[in-house]
């Protein structure tokens, strides 16, 4: 389903699925899950990057590193609200970062702007997300 998603928008990259043991990796060492669709997408394609080469999902092993990160930094703690809840797994190339909610968990896409330190709801699912995404040239499509 997710290829053929991305087959629908010229120039979008997409590489080999991610084995499950790796998708499985980002729910131990978060301890958190992984939404169903975005587990779907990362089976079929480990990320996707639109025509511009902007990594608009990034791969599992991405995905992990890229959330212990935003977790552990001492720095962004001081800066920013907690990430705990949050389940990134792109961003737009200019600095903002998509993500899941997961705590409660929720289906639906939301931005966080590095700026501002907003999250904000820009997409009821993953699949509409990829959709504006893909179909909308710029990084601050979902402004």
């Amino acid at each position: 389903m997710w290829r053929e998603l991305a087959a629908e928008f010229s120039d979008v990259q997409l590489s080999e699925g991610a084995n499950g043991e790796t998708v499985r990796a980002i729910e131990s060492g978060l301890g958190q899950s992984v939404p169903a669709s975005l587990s779907a997408l990362l089976l079929e394609t480990d990320g996707v990057e639109d025509e511009f080469g902007t990594e608009v999902i990034w791969s599992a092993a991405k995905i992990l590193s890229e959330n212990l990160a935003f977790r552990s930094d001492g720095q962004y703690r001081t800066l920013y609200m907690p990430f705990d809840s949050l389940l990134f797994f792109g961003d737009n190339g200019g600095g903002d970062q998509f993500a899941f909610v997961r705590t409660p968990e929720r289906e639906e896409v939301f931005v966080w702007d590095h700026e501002t330190d907003s999250r904000s709801l820009i997409s009821p699912d993953l699949e509409s997300f990829l959709r504006s995404c893909l179909g909308n040239a710029g990084e601050d499509w979902y402004r």
